[in-house]
C-alpha cells in the first residue's frame, strides 16, 4: 500500500485542509497507516497534480487561506482498481520485538520496562479508539450502526486496530510474566548454590 491510497480512502470522508488530514490520520488511519504532516502535504500536492484530488482555496480573514482538498472521479476510479489488487502481505518491523529476542544477552530488566511501557501505549491507544467508536456509534449498537452507516471501512478497520492493541497487551502480560519468572528463578539460584 502507498501513502497515495490512504490518503484517497481518507478522503472519502469528505473535504478536508491539510491540517484536518493530518488530524484524520493521527485519530483514525494511524492504527494501519503512519505519516507525519509533511509527507501528508507532499502527497496532496502529488495527488492534485496526477489529478486525483482538487484543491480549493478557502479565503480567512485573521488567518492565512487554506486549501482543501476533495476527491475527483479519476481519484474515485483509482481507488476502485485498488480495492481489486490483492494486497502484499503485511510485515513486522517491531524494534522491541528485537530487544526482546536478544534479552538474555541484554539488559533484562530494561526490555522489560520497554514491554511494560509499549503496554501502556497499547492501552492509551484502546482508551482512543475506544473513545472514536463511541462517536461513531452515537448512541447505536453495533449491529444497528453496521446496518446503518453509509460507510464500513472506518469503522472496520478501528477495530482491527481494537484487536491489536488488546494483542499486544495479551502478549505483553505474557512476556513480563516470563521474565518476571526468569528473573526469580536466577535470584534465588545463588541463594541455591550459597547453601549447599
Amino acid at each position: 500500500m502507498s501513502l497515495k491510497h490512504a490518503v484517497l480512502a481518507a478522503l472519502l470522508e469528505g473535504e478536508a485542509s491539510g491540517y484536518d488530514l493530518a488530524k484524520i490520520f493521527d485519530v483514525s488511519v494511524a492504527n494501519f497507516w503512519a505519516a507525519t504532516p509533511q509527507q501528508l502535504y507532499r502527497e496532496l500536492e502529488r495527488l492534485a497534480e496526477a489529478g486525483l484530488i482538487e484543491a480549493r482555496v478557502v479565503e480567512q480573514e485573521r488567518r492565512p487561506n487554506k486549501r482543501m482538498f476533495s476527491l475527483t472521479e479519476p481519484g474515485r476510479q483509482d481507488l476502485v482498481a485498488y480495492t481489486t489488487a490483492p494486497p502484499r502481505p503485511s510485515a513486522v518491523r517491531d524494534e522491541l520485538l528485537v530487544q526482546v529476542q536478544a534479552c538474555d544477552e541484554g539488559d533484562t530488566a530494561a526490555v522489560r520496562e520497554f514491554v511494560a511501557q509499549r503496554m501502556e501505549t497499547a492501552r492509551a491507544k484502546l482508551a482512543r479508539y475506544d473513545r472514536l467508536r463511541e462517536w461513531m456509534l452515537d448512541g447505536r449498537d453495533e449491529d444497528t450502526y453496521l446496518g446503518e452507516a453509509e460507510r464500513v471501512g472506518p469503522y472496520l478497520t478501528l477495530m482491527r486496530g481494537r484487536f491489536f492493541e488488546e494483542e499486544n497487551l495479551r502478549w505483553g502480560e505474557r512476556a513480563l510474566a516470563v521474565l518476571d519468572r526468569r528473573a526469580a528463578a536466577r535470584s534465588a539460584a545463588p541463594r541455591a548454590a550459597q547453601r549447599a
